[in-house]
């Protein structure tokens, strides 16, 4: 199987379709990982194409040195805080209060989840360099790479978002256990 640094070099080399199956490879990995940093689906698949575009127009400026997924992440993730950045405010409050008994179905289902949970409690560089580690399985040294962070930083955030997660995820079993206990 040809590798994704095999891949990225023959589609610097002007391969189309060495870019194409790394696109293939990364659309839906990158889709999972944007709508964890994106306000909606919608604004997820605009930072992937946006992602994509950008990857290919600098392709050129890929080293090989490197994993081609930490190159690609760090350029999802500069996408998705552009996109942040330029979401009106009042946009942003009309998506969280939107009165729809589906979206407070899904709002509700998802505060029993993990990722949820982690996303509402860490910064935004914890919440991303936990995700990176733990679902999409990168090395911490390439976590620190695609968030550009010293590896000593990444360690300890790791470490301390853990602990976090963990001390809050066990009130939360806590609070649950009460409630059945004392109805």
């Amino acid at each position: 199987m040809t590798t994704d640094e095999q891949l990225a070099k023959a589609a610097q080399q002007g391969s189309e379709p060495a870019f194409s199956e790394l696109v293939r490879r990364y659309r839906t990995r990158l889709l999972r990982f944007l709508l964890t940093r994106s306000a909606s689906r919608a604004d997820a698949e605009d930072a992937i194409q946006d992602t994509f575009v950008n990857a290919y127009r600098y392709l050129h400026s890929y080293n090989p040195r490197w994993r081609f997924s930490t190159w690609l992440y760090r350029i999802a993730i500069r996408n998705a805080a552009r996109q942040a950045r330029h979401e009106s405010p009042a946009l942003a409050e009309q998506r969280s209060d939107s009165g729809d008994p589906l979206a407070e179905c899904i709002a509700a289902s998802e505060r029993e989840n993990l990722w949820w949970t982690a996303k509402t409690l860490l910064s935004a560089d914890a919440y991303a360099a936990m995700w990176l580690r733990y679902v999409e399985d990168m090395p911490v040294a390439d976590v620190a790479r695609a968030l550009q962070r010293p590896l000593p930083w990444t360690k300890v955030t790791l470490m301390r978002a853990r602990r976090r997660l963990s001390r809050a995820l066990a009130e939360e079993a806590g609070t649950a256990t009460r409630r059945e206990i004392y109805g």
